[in-house]
C-alpha cells in the first residue's frame, strides 16, 4: 500500500509515443498514487495539460477514433515561411478541451517548456494561457509554424530538453516519476490489438485511398507530398520486415537529426537529475509521426508503467 504518496510527474518528448503517457498516468492512479505536478515537453506538455486540466479521458476517446482522413482534415499547408503545416485546425480542436485557461489556475503544478531559436535557450511556460504553452512546446521545426512571443522565436521544446526533470527539483512530493519515449531498448511489448480496430483502420485507410485517388488532379504539391506518406508507410508494413538502405533525403535527415538529439539530451537529464522511478517506452515502439496508434501506445504505456510503479 502507497498510502496515497504524491508524485511529480515528467512526461518527455517523442511525437506519436506520447500516447503511452495516458497510460502511464492511468496507471499511476490505477494504484492509488496522487500527481501533485507535471513537467511536460512537447508532447509530454500536451498529454500533462490536458491531465491537469480534467480532460484526457475526453482527449482520449478522440485520439482512439482517429485516422488518416482525420489527421488529413486537420493538416493546412502553411502559407508563411517557418513551417509546412498551420497549426490552426489542430489547436481549435485542442482548444475544445482545454479551454482558455490559465497555467496559474490548474488544480495541480504545471510547467511545459519550450526552445528560443534566437537566444538559445529553454522557455520555462508556468503562468500565462495553457494553450499558447502547449502550442509552444509542440511547434515541431519545419513542420509547425513557430511561435513569436517577447521577441522570442518559439519551437518544440524536445530540441533542448526533451525529459525536463530538472524542473521537478524542487517540489515538495514523495516521488518523481519520469517518463522516457526515447529510450535505446528493444519494445519488448506485443499488443493484442481489438479485431474492430484492425478492420476499422483497413476500411478507413481504403476509402482515403480512393479519396486520394479522385483529388490527386486538385491538391496543392506539397500537400499531396504528406498523405502520401502515410499511404506509403501503410504499404511498406504489409510487406516483411526486411533490412534497407536508410532513405537520405533532406525530411529523413531531419527527423534522424531530432531523434539523435532527444535520445542523448534525455540520456543527460536522466543522468544529471534525480529520479525515483524511470519508466522506459521504446523508440522502436511506434515512429514520431504514428498518430493513429494510439490504441497500441495507450497500452504499452499502461505495462511500462506497471512493470514500473509498485
Amino acid at each position: 500500500m502507497n498510502n496515497k504518496k504524491t508524485i511529480s510527474l515528467v512526461l518527455g518528448s517523442g511525437g506519436a509515443r506520447g500516447y503511452a503517457h495516458i497510460g502511464v498516468i492511468e496507471t499511476i492512479e490505477k494504484k492509488g498514487y496522487t500527481i501533485k505536478s507535471i513537467a511536460g515537453s512537447s508532447m509530454g506538455a500536451l498529454i500533462g495539460g490536458l491531465y491537469a486540466v480534467g480532460k484526457l479521458k475526453e482527449y482520449k476517446q478522440w485520439v482512439l477514433n482517429l485516422n488518416y482522413y482525420d489527421i488529413y482534415k486537420l493538416l493546412s499547408i502553411s502559407s508563411v515561411e517557418g513551417g509546412l503545416v498551420d497549426a490552426e485546425k489542430v489547436f481549435d480542436k485542442i482548444k475544445t478541451f482545454i479551454g482558455d485557461i490559465n497555467i496559474e489556475d490548474l488544480p495541480i503544478k504545471y510547467k511545459a517548456v519550450a526552445t528560443s531559436l534566437n537566444t538559445q535557450e529553454t522557455i520555462v511556460f508556468e503562468k500565462g494561457k495553457l494553450i499558447d504553452a502547449i502550442r509552444a512546446s509542440v511547434a515541431i521545426p519545419t513542420i509547425f509554424i513557430p511561435i513569436y512571443k517577447d521577441d522570442k522565436i518559439l519551437v518544440d521544446g524536445g530540441v533542448l530538453n526533451p525529459l525536463p526533470i530538472n524542473l521537478t527539483s524542487k517540489d515538495k512530493t514523495d516521488l518523481k516519476i519520469a517518463v522516457n519515449l526515447d529510450a535505446n531498448i528493444k519494445n519488448k511489448y506485443i499488443i493484442d490489438i481489438p479485431i474492430e480496430q484492425l478492420t476499422r483502420e483497413e476500411v478507413l485507410y481504403n476509402e482515403f485511398n480512393n479519396l486520394l485517388n479522385k483529388a490527386e488532379t486538385l491538391l496543392p504539391k506539397e500537400l499531396l507530398t504528406i498523405v502520401y506518406k502515410y499511404r506509403l508507410n501503410w504499404i511498406s508494413k504489409k510487406k516483411e520486415k526486411k533490412k534497407a538502405l536508410i532513405k537520405c533525403d533532406i525530411s529523413s535527415i531531419l527527423r534522424m537529426t531530432l531523434n539523435t538529439a532527444r535520445t542523448v539530451l534525455s540520456k543527460y537529464y536522466i543522468q544529471n537529475n534525480k529520479v525515483d522511478i524511470l519508466i522506459e517506452i521504446s523508440k522502436e515502439s511506434c515512429s514520431f509521426y504514428e498518430f493513429t496508434k494510439a490504441y497500441e501506445m495507450i497500452e504499452i504505456g499502461k505495462m511500462a508503467a506497471n512493470e514500473a510503479v509498485k
